[in-house]
């Protein structure tokens, strides 16, 4: 059902590019190849529920027997690839009107693992927003590093001497940092160091 009217007088429309069965949908490809005069909404609009819901159980429970589903057909991985990059050439587009190249805004190996080690600091409450105070999430950052040494092991002889400089030099200054803060959280705190004493 790609449309149903509400009591209310709004329109829902169904924006997902796949069928129930997994077929590609036609009326919604023509709607996203057809560009629209984008308006910024007066106040931002409330959240759709998302429509995929993964079949891949998450999070996976190491050495546990579990059904996992096969992988998608190459067909259908196929499909899913020409409208993902369908997707992606209008948003493409829409950049570039805006005076903006595209390239600026494309993933790369280096911008992945800088991501990573921006959030390991904000997490370790070492960066922060202007105007607002740290927050340490200490759990939050032994994940994202751990994501960063996983990378490191599971990416061992297929990155350039860049990509492999720049991931070993972050996770070397996550890892201190990291060891640095939860030195200073498990020491007990000073005597006049809460009262700021002056000695006078």
């Amino acid at each position: 059902m790609a449309e149903k009217k509400q009591e209310s007088g709004f329109t829902v429309t169904d924006r997902r590019l796949f069928t129930e069965d997994g077929e590609l949908r036609k009326d919604v490809r023509e709607e996203v190849e057809t560009p629209k005069a984008a308006t910024p909404p007066a106040r931002p609009p409330a959240k759709e529920p998302a429509p995929y819901v993964s079949s891949v159980p998450f999070p996976p429970q190491a050495g546990a027997a579990q059904d996992v589903p096969p992988p998608p057909t190459e067909s259908e991985q196929q499909a899913q690839a020409d409208a993902y990059r369908e997707s992606s050439k209008e948003l493409d587009s829409r950049v570039e009107l805006s005076g903006r190249s595209a390239k600026e805004f494309e993933m790369t190996f280096e911008r992945f693992l800088a991501s990573l080690y921006m959030t390991a600091m904000v997490q370790l409450g070492l960066m922060h927003q202007q105007g607002e105070q740290p927050r340490v999430d200490i759990i939050g950052a032994r994940q994202t590093i751990d994501t960063l040494a996983l990378l490191a092991e599971k990416t061992k002889g297929n990155l350039t001497p860049v990509e492999e400089n720049f991931l070993q030099n972050s996770l070397y200054e996550v890892r201190m940092a990291y060891v640095e803060v939860t030195n200073a959280l498990s020491r007990p705190p000073q005597p006049g160091a809460a009262t700021g004493t002056s000695g006078r």
